[in-house]
This record gives C-alpha cells, structure tokens and sequence, in this order.
C-alpha cells in the first residue's frame, strides 16, 4: 500500500490503531481530532485518502464531504461511525464517500478498503456534489427516531444496498418475517429518497376494489411511492387488478414497492401467486434479517427502547448483566416489535431503575418461543447446522459478498458460547475448563480477555 492517509477521529486510542496499522502497511499518516486542522490539510493538497470519523469536537465529518469533494475531486473518503443507523449509511452515500464502516470496525476490512481507495481512481462527478448537500439538508430531522439500527453485517449489508437503491426507479420487494422491519425498510427508501417530497401511500386489499379503486390509487401517489404491503396475502382478484395498474402506468408513475412474509416464489410455484406480478415486483429484493440473526444489535435496539420511553416521560431503567444476557438469549418471534412491546412492559411495569433477571423471565415467560436458529432436525450433525446457518447469512447479503473478515468473524462467534459453556460446566475452573476443551491454560485466558467473556464461579452442570 502506498500513499497519504488524513485520518480524523476524536478517539485517540482510534488514531493510534490506524496510524500504526498503516504506517506499517507502508503509508504515510497525518493524525488529527480536529475537522478543522483536517480541512487544512485538504486545502493544502495533502492526502491521498481520508479517513474521519463523523461525530468531531468541532463538527460533523459527513457535513465536510461536499467541501472535500469541491476542493479535490478526485480524494476518496473513508467514513467510519459510531452512529450505527440506516440515515448514516445513507448520508455517507449520498454526499458521495467512497465507503462507509460502523465502528467497531474491522481492521483488516478497513485496511482492505483503504488499499483499494488508493488503489483505484475515483470517478469525479462535480454535478453530484453540489446536489448532494441540498438532498441531504432536506432529510426529515424526525427519521433519526427510526428504530433501525445494527451494527450486525447483515443490517450494514442491508443499508448500503438500500442506499444504491433508493433513487432508482427499480420497484423494490422487502422480505422478512413478521416485525422485522419491513415497513420501515419501504419508508425509509420513500423518505430518503428524490420523492420525499411527495406521497407515500400504503395500498390495502380494499384499494384495489372496484372498477376505479387501481386509478384512485395512482392518483393519490400523484408520482410518490406505492407500498404493497403483505402482497402475498392478495387475493388473486386483487393481484390481477395490481398487474393492470402497473402495466397503465405513464410517464410520471409512482415507485412501487411490495413487503412479504410469505416466501413469494414458493407461492407462485403452488400457484398461490402470479408470476407476471411476482416478475414486475422483484425488481430488487431486499431481505430484513430476524433479530435472532442479529443478536449482536439488540442491545442496541434496547437502547433505543430505553430512551425513547424516557423521551415519552416513562421511568428512566437499565438493565442488569444478567437480565440483557437473557434478553439476548430469547429468541424474539416477534422480531424488533416484539422486542419494543416487552421494553415498553418492563418501563412501565418496573418499581426500581434496574431490570433483574427475575422480572424479564416473569415478561418472556407468558410470551411464545420458537426453536434457535442453529437447532436442526433430530440426529442432525453440528456441522449441518453450521452450514445452513452460513448459507442463510450469505443471502441476506442479496449476492453481494459479505465483508472482509468472514473466517474471523465466524470463529468468533462459535467460541464464545463455546468457552462461555465449558466455564459454566466446570464451574468457573479454568484449569478444568483449559483441560476440557484440550487447550493450553494461557491461551484460554487470552480468549477470555480477547472475547470479553465473564468469568464466575457457577454451579456445575455435571
């Protein structure tokens, strides 16, 4: 790697991490917390890529990537946030950055990306970036309370293919189970987009009735956007009259997008759903992961919960270690509605600030459960399992591939539960454990700190 690397971060430890991991990489660095001394070094024609943070001491880095790209057109930027939200992935893409990361990143990902920024030139479109500012000034201020947040791979993946979307006229089909999201996912892409300004109609079974019910539905999206939501509920009836609607649009017709629980193409192949409809809605495929597939964002998602209920002048709580690591372990077949609706409960059920564990067992236990992700049939291998998993995380990347880092990523997750297991069944021992799982005694320290896995001492299992 070869270069000049303007990295902006408030975040020393981040500065320090960056600079040495591309120094070492062959890189020059210029390190800075200031958007400030950033612009400077921008304006002096240093640099080859930037990389900033978007939260600065003294601004937004996302607010400084029109002035970047109007003094040096062609210097690609490199956003890393820790503002983990679908309106972040969007900014990003729309005032032109040549990438986007969450925080905590990956930093091999990172040093990947940065390889190819400096690697490949950057296509200049001035005429974007003067329209950029104004599109993205006018986002409504009100989308930041869009529960839509993740820091999993699968939501970042969904984001940015959201983001390529959005300004297309492509019609879009948002698949997931029910309380994922979907919804959510259309509006987003309406009120994100070069239509927010006009109408977002929701299309029920009752607007296609009757002979004028299609033509008064296009006139009341007036050129906006159409959701149909659960298409794959539709009567037949009501599928022919969407195909007619669709095939009299003009010249100034609405963006049409469909949600659906229901896995559409096994309906058509029953015959429970038309193909020339199923064909004019999957223009792109958006699929909206289950919350069991994102563990990892649903603390985020509880603080979410947790503020917006403060917001709405309920009891202001937090949740005990033992009691988030059970909210982690349900299995939500609700989704994230069904996750709002038992924070909500706790808020407003609660006598003291702090959520035991004893009181979430108390709301998940009168509340459904379904089998893990990872369960299979009886007598199915492990490795089974571990491949229907993996094969469901590569689709919901919609055939882009998953980030770089996949291997670690893995082995991470299988680890943990792994150590986190072995401890709990020899009772917080780790000699017995490092014996049990046939592993040196240091190395299963340095998982334990590496994995930030909680050590006490508990009842045996055996």
């Amino acid at each position: 790697m070869d270069g000049t690397v303007l990295v902006a971060d408030d975040d020393r430890t981040i500065r320090t991490v960056l600079t040495q991991a591309l120094t070492r990489a062959g890189c020059k660095v210029h390190a800075t917390s200031s958007l400030m001394t950033l612009m400077r070094w921008v304006d002096e024609g240093k640099g080859d890529l930037v990389i900033s943070d978007v939260m600065m001491p003294d601004g937004n880095g996302l607010e400084t990537l029109p002035q970047i790209t109007e003094k040096r057109p062609g210097l690609p930027v490199i956003i890393i946030s820790a503002q983990n939200t679908i309106m972040t992935a969007i900014q990003a893409t729309e005032k032109d950055a040549y990438d986007y990361l969450p925080k905590p990143f990956d930093l091999p990902d990172l040093m990947k990306r940065a390889a190819r920024a400096l690697d490949q030139k950057r296509r200049v479109q001035p005429q974007r970036s003067a329209a950029t500012g104004a599109s993205a000034a006018a986002i409504p201020a009100q989308q930041e309370d869009l529960p839509l947040v993740g820091r999993t791979p699968a939501m970042q993946a969904l984001y940015r293919l959201v983001a390529r979307v959005m300004n297309t006229d492509l019609p879009v089909l948002v698949t997931g189970e029910s309380g994922t999201g979907k919804s959510l996912i259309a509006r987003a892409i309406h009120d994100f987009s070069d239509r927010r300004t006009l109408p977002f109609v929701i299309a029920t079974a009752g607007d296609l009735e009757g002979m004028d019910g299609p033509s008064a539905l296009a006139a009341r999206a007036r050129g906006g956007s159409i959701l149909f939501d659960e298409v794959g509920d539709l009567s037949e009836e009501a599928q022919a009259r969407i195909v007619r609607m669709l095939d009299a649009f003009g010249d100034s017709a609405p963006r049409v997008m469909a949600s659906s629980q229901r896995d559409l193409m096994e309906r058509m192949e029953a015959g429970q759903f038309r193909q020339d409809l199923f064909y004019r809605l999957g223009g792109v495929t958006l699929t909206v992961p289950s919350l069991r597939e994102r563990v990892d964002d649903i603390p985020l998602l509880v603080t979410h919960f947790l503020s917006r209920a403060e917001r709405d002048g309920l009891p202001l709580r937090r949740f005990s270690n033992d009691a988030m690591d059970l909210i982690r372990a349900y299995s939500w077949p609700g989704n994230v509605r069904q996750l709002e609706n038992t924070i909500k409960r706790l808020t407003v059920t609660g006598q003291t600030e702090e959520i035991g564990k004893a009181e979430v067992e108390m709301v998940l236990g009168n509340q459904p459960a379904i089998e893990p992700l990872m369960g299979g049939a009886p007598g199915d291998k492990l490795s089974s399992s571990v491949a229907k998993h993996l094969r469901r995380y590569f689709d919901l990347h919609g055939g882009v591939l998953p980030p770089a880092g996949l291997y670690n990523r893995i082995l991470r997750e299988v680890e943990t539960p792994l150590i986190e297991i072995a401890l709990e069944a020899t009772g917080g021992n780790q000699a017995k454990c490092a014996d049990l799982l046939g592993i040196n005694r240091n190395t299963l320290r340095k998982k334990i700190t590496d994995l930030d896995i909680r050590v006490t001492r508990r009842r045996k299992l055996m």
